[in-house]
């Protein structure tokens, strides 16, 4: 688990302050060793950095003043093979192959046996070799065979190529600018914005899209000329021409008509989710599992005793989280482990609220509760956490879910819309649900965000005009049952914001995060199952809870869905310096002329509805982002 950065300068060399500076700006993502390889004039240069461990200063001359074309940047959290042989960039034995990777393969010891027989020999026991000789033998076809979660660059000087790839769902983000001059790219888009090829412009496609899903849709950003490499994606540009093309090397499989009971479902899937959890649980750092009280992650907690007899678990606690923690320690005790909890205050919730939304890239919806899950694992020294995050998209988990049926059937009634002529917020909303026209409008608005109309009276007229409103092109394949709904929420609610939220906040306190529910196994069998085994309409997560019977006691398995998130609309009731800070920041966000400060002012001073807040919080963070990437 690491941080990567890069860049190519097309017409000229520029300096090395580009990547140290970028380096620089991502160093919570690696504090235990910095590398570097800088390549100008036919010749290719490993260096050191300030942050290096002493052999590898020894070993590499510390980068200080220097031009390049291309320069790789590297920052390291250290979790399998400590040693300086898992340094990077690495280079193939001829230095012709060069690769920074940012992540965890978790199948490199099946892919290490078969690249050792088939002649292959290795100097270090990382998984980072492994992929680098993978690339050796299989060329792009050995991204497919890679079970984890990863962000690669690989220069390849024989073929004149230069490689960007990320996981299958996403997992590791990887972004990238792309002008005339150059191509630049990071694990962050902080480190994008310390290179000189790259301005910060607000880019008002990704705002639209990221106030009406509390995210941006991937490939955009907030940033112009700023991309999110596209999940299960490489990008590969050529040295020679500049020229940049994209593959797929892997899609969501569809589901089978295969004649499978659930008994033999469940059972599968026991199997698969034991392999991965075995798999996720090596490390050469300790290991934590992160348990909130549901079914997810505590399933996860009860099914690694088997692998790891010692293995810890932790709760976060925080306002109205009680049942979760009761929940919790029941569990604990219920499959004997060893199990804490950390209470998060309010004091401490809000201590560092400004700089905790500023590490986030974009404006979003909520406070960010694992930000103090990661920074617990750090105090304790947990390098490594074990989440059940993905659980609620692949197996049904979300209550909006449920809507899915009824939502089918009166869209046929859609035609409703254009005699809906009062302006009364209830017809409004009324208005707003006889527009859901598309699968994509319906996953839409069961994020609960603003809505098209809203965000059309907030945003400047010259600005909005310029938006492109058409969201056709995030169209996915609009199957009319749930396996339609089940793409939108991989690609949208997991790979654009669940768990793009979760590395930042880990990475923030230099923690690595870890999905056993994301193995390709698991995703590959689930995805192709038949959708009366995964979804039923009446209750959340059917297959999954099918499988957690045996493990979990019954107070886990009856309790209802609940967000793992603070609750925002408690501090603004109850916490004076939250409203004094949100008043703070609309009224400095007024004067920039972006939005109409009346709509600010009516949704500020008549919140009835119960997700009213959200709005006011979206505009909140976004005022935060501006100050911290535009002005400062």
């Amino acid at each position: 688990m690491c941080g990567i950065t890069g860049y190519y300068s097309f017409h000229k060399s520029i300096s090395s302050t580009n990547i140290l500076e970028m380096s620089q700006a991502i160093k919570h993502r690696g504090p235990d060793d910095e590398g570097f390889w800088l390549y100008s004039a036919d010749q290719g240069i490993s260096f050191s950095g300030n942050d290096s461990t002493q052999k590898i200063k020894e070993q590499f001359p510390v980068l200080k003043d220097g031009n390049s074309n291309i320069a790789l940047g590297f920052r390291r959290l250290s979790i399998i093979d400590l040693s300086e042989k898992g340094h990077q960039p690495m280079l193939s034995e001829n230095e012709q192959i060069i690769i920074t990777f940012n992540g965890e393969i978790y199948n490199f010891k099946k892919l290490r046996k078969e690249l050792e027989s088939l002649g292959y020999s290795f100097h270090s026991t990382s998984d980072t070799e492994v992929i680098l000789k993978a690339y050796q033998e299989w060329g792009n076809s050995a991204f497919a065979k890679l079970d984890g979660m990863f962000a690669i660059c690989i220069v390849d000087l024989i073929s004149q190529k230069l490689i960007l790839v990320r996981d299958r769902v996403g997992m590791k983000p990887l972004f990238y600018h792309h002008s005339k001059d150059g191509l630049v790219w990071g694990s962050e888009i902080k480190a994008l914005l310390k290179n000189e090829l790259v301005k910060a412009e607000i880019n008002w496609n990704g705002v639209y899209t990221n106030f009406l899903f509390q995210t941006t849709l991937a490939p955009q950003t907030c940033f112009q000329h700023i991309f999110s490499l596209e999940p299960a994606s490489f990008m590969t540009i050529d040295l020679k021409d500049y020229k940049i093309s994209k593959e797929k090397f892997w899609k969501l499989p569809s589901p089978l008509s295969n004649d499978i009971s659930e008994e033999e479902a469940v059972k599968k899937l026991d199997e698969l989710l034991s392999e991965s959890i075995s798999e996720q649980l090596y490390a050469d750092v300790p290991v934590a599992i992160m348990m909130s009280g549901g079914i997810d992650s505590t399933l996860i907690a009860s099914k690694s005793k088997p692998f790891n007899a010692d293995v810890n678990t932790y709760t976060i606690s925080y306002p109205f989280s009680e049942e979760e923690v009761t929940n919790a320690s029941i569990a604990a005790r219920h499959f004997d482990v060893l199990h804490e909890i950390k209470e998060v205050s309010d004091e401490e919730a809000l201590e560092h609220l400004k700089e905790n939304i500023q590490h986030f890239e974009e404006p979003y919806s909520s406070f960010e509760v694992l930000i103090n899950a990661a920074k617990y694992a750090h105090d304790k020294n947990f390098k490594v956490v074990l989440s059940g995050n993905g659980a609620d998209e692949l197996f049904a988990g979300y209550s909006h879910t449920l809507k899915l049926n009824k939502w089918l059937m009166m869209r046929n009634f859609n035609f409703v819309n254009p005699f809906i002529f009062t302006k009364d917020k209830f017809s409004q909303r009324v208005k707003n649900y006889f527009s859901q026209d598309h699968m994509f409008d319906f996953f839409r608005q069961s994020q609960i965000s603003m809505r098209p109309l809203e965000v059309k009276s907030l945003i400047n007229p010259d600005i909005y005009s310029k938006i492109d409103l058409h969201l056709s092109k995030y169209h996915l394949s609009e199957a009319k049952n749930y396996a339609g709904y089940f793409e939108y929420d991989m690609k949208y609610s997991l790979s654009s914001h669940h768990v793009f939220r979760d590395d930042l906040s880990a990475m923030k306190y230099s923690v690595e995060f870890r999905y056993p529910y994301l193995s390709n196994s698991l995703i590959d069998y689930v995805s192709a199952l038949p959708q009366n085994i995964r979804f039923n309409g009446v209750q959340n997560k059917p297959l999954l809870r099918k499988t957690a019977e045996k493990y979990l006691p019954q107070a886990v398995l009856n309790m209802p869905k609940k967000g793992f998130s603070f609750p925002v609309s408690h501090f603004i009731k109850n916490e004076k310096r939250v409203r004094d800070f949100i008043v703070e920041n609309l009224e400095s966000l007024k004067k920039r002329n972006f939005f109409n400060a009346a709509v600010i002012d009516e949704w500020w001073n008549h919140q009835e509805h119960e997700y009213d807040w959200v709005k006011i919080w979206q505009l909140v963070t976004f005022e935060l982002w501006y100050q911290k990437y535009f002005e400062e």
